[in-house]
């Protein structure tokens, strides 16, 4: 007697990837996944290469991480799949600080983010 097989989280025609514990603020991380939402895969993936923003590195691994479990778990055709939801999330801050003139305390905070990419893929319109 097994236990049941838990439930898809996406659909059928999805697969999707998460990073945890980015450094890097989740209001500048989402700068960079709002330029790849609604886009086909492959222009995500040139767009993140020549991003100037220094996340956009590790974005662009998840967007990768994302592709391959299309293409090896879901059996997805890759040049089909489209970058369907992009979102981001808080995780913990680092408090930080350093002295500062007269007795006083300089707050540093050092926040984390996380990071959801889902793919879908979508039937070309001929």
């Amino acid at each position: 007697m097994g236990k049941a097989k838990n439930p898809r989280r996406v659909a059928e025609n999805e697969a999707m990837a998460k990073v945890r514990m980015l450094r890097t603020s989740p209001q500048k991380l989402n700068l960079v996944a709002g330029m790849i939402r609604g886009k086909k895969v492959e222009k995500a993936l040139v767009d993140l290469t020549f991003s100037n923003k220094r996340i956009a590195a590790d974005v662009k691994k998840c967007l990768q991480s994302a592709i391959a479990n299309a293409e090896n778990n879901h059996n997805l055709d890759v040049d089909e799949l489209i970058v369907a939801e992009a979102y981001v999330g808080k995780n913990l801050t680092m408090k930080r600080g350093r002295p500062r003139a007269r007795g006083r305390f300089g707050k540093i905070i050092k926040p984390f983010s996380e990071l959801t990419i889902k793919v879908r893929q979508v039937e070309e319109q001929a």
